[in-house]
C-alpha cells in the first residue's frame, strides 16, 4: 500500500505538467529586452569612444608643426570613415587658439547617436585637444 506522502508527491508532479512553457513565455520577453539593453549600451559606448579617439588623433595631426587645421579634419574623417558608418558623423571642425601663451588646436566632431529607444542623447559633440608644436 503506497504511503500517503508518494500520493501527495504524484499529485503535486501532475499539478506542474505544462508549466515550463508557460515561464519560458514569461520570462524570455524580459531577457531578451535586457539582452537588447546591453547590446544598445555597447553601440553606444562604440561610437563615443571612436569620436573620441578620432577627435584626439585629429587634433594631434592638426598640431604637429608641418600640418595645419585641414590636416587635423582630414586625419579625423579617415579615421571615423574606416570605423563607424557614415550617417553617424554630421560635421567636423578646427580651429586654434591662444591658450596662456601656447596655441591649442581644437578638433570638433558632431555626430548622431543611433538609438532604438527615446532615452539619452540623440546627438553627441566630442571635443579633441593638442598643443600646437613649433
Amino acid at each position: 500500500m503506497p504511503s500517503i506522502q508518494s500520493r501527495t508527491d504524484r499529485r503535486l508532479r501532475g499539478a506542474e505538467n505544462g508549466s515550463a512553457p508557460v515561464e519560458f513565455v514569461l520570462v524570455a520577453p524580459l531577457i531578451v529586452l535586457v539582452v537588447l539593453a546591453v547590446v544598445q549600451l555597447a553601440l553606444a559606448f562604440h561610437i563615443r569612444t571612436t569620436l573620441i579617439a578620432a577627435a584626439a588623433e585629429g587634433a594631434r595631426v592638426a598640431a604637429a608643426a608641418d600640418r595645419g587645421p585641414q590636416d587635423g579634419v582630414a586625419k579625423t574623417r579617415e579615421v571615423l570613415a574606416n570605423n563607424l558608418a557614415g550617417s553617424v558623423v554630421d560635421s567636423v571642425t578646427a580651429h586654434s587658439e591662444r591658450h596662456g601663451g601656447v596655441i591649442v588646436v581644437t578638433i570638433e566632431v558632431r555626430g548622431r547617436l543611433p538609438l532604438l529607444g527615446l532615452l539619452g542623447p540623440e546627438t553627441l559633440e566630442i571635443t579633441g585637444h593638442a598643443v600646437e608644436e613649433e
